[in-house]
């Protein structure tokens, strides 16, 4: 399957099961306070056996293709775990997790798992907005001792600032979907009318200032 038929298949998951939600009418406020037109929340697609299954394959494809010298994977916490332990599983690669921050008793470990000196890392993510947190992990992973080789995740929103950090960070990104297949499918299977596209494209050009 091709990188642009993934992209709309896996769009056509998310609006179908509810992961993602349109809403240019009442937006949703993001936790960074911007308003936003669209929820995404993938974690839902795990409850759907089919559709879990279809992403971790096409997870493991991208890893297999754009990253073959890994050695293991890790989850980004908490929405990239499940989904980075079953791609290891499929390709029978040891996993680890990779916590915000250390654990305040214990250990203190950030990193779950067994990590050794060297060990070149793919890590899994969940959602891609500008790249921050997903960045904070693998500066955690190069910390450690481990090498990043790059990092998958299943959607982004494909902001200018996430290319740019990505690209400072000297980290490879591959996602399945993306912002415009995504926008294309819910007009498509008529989650939202053609009209509102408007919206979303404005959104998408100035987020930190849509709706303020």
């Amino acid at each position: 399957m091709d990188t642009t038929t993934t992209a709309h298949q896996v769009a056509s998951f998310l609006l179908e099961t509810e992961a993602v939600k349109l809403s240019p009418e009442q937006p949703f406020k993001w936790s960074s306070g911007w308003n936003s037109p669209i929820y995404c929340d993938n974690r839902v697609t795990l409850s759907f056996p089919h559709i879990r299954s279809f992403i971790k394959q096409q997870l493991a494809e991208q890893i297999k293709k754009h990253f073959s010298q890994a050695e293991a994977i890790a989850g980004v916490a908490t929405a990239g775990i499940a989904q980075g332990a079953l791609v290891a599983d499929l390709l029978e690669m040891p996993f680890l997790y990779v916590r915000p921050e250390p654990k305040k008793h214990g250990m203190g470990n950030q990193i779950e798992g067994k990590l050794l000196p060297g060990q070149k890392v793919v890590l899994v993510e969940d959602l891609i907005s500008t790249g921050g947190s997903s960045l904070k992990s693998a500066e955690a992973v190069r910390a450690a001792g481990g090498e990043v080789v790059g990092m998958v995740a299943i959607f982004t929103y494909g902001f200018a600032q996430a290319d740019e950090n990505f690209r400072n960070a000297g980290i490879a990104l591959h996602c399945l979907s993306n912002y415009s297949a995504l926008t294309e499918a819910a007009v498509a299977n008529r989650y939202i009318q053609e009209s509102a596209m408007a919206a979303l494209a404005e959104w998408r050009k100035s987020p930190e200032t849509w709706g303020a």
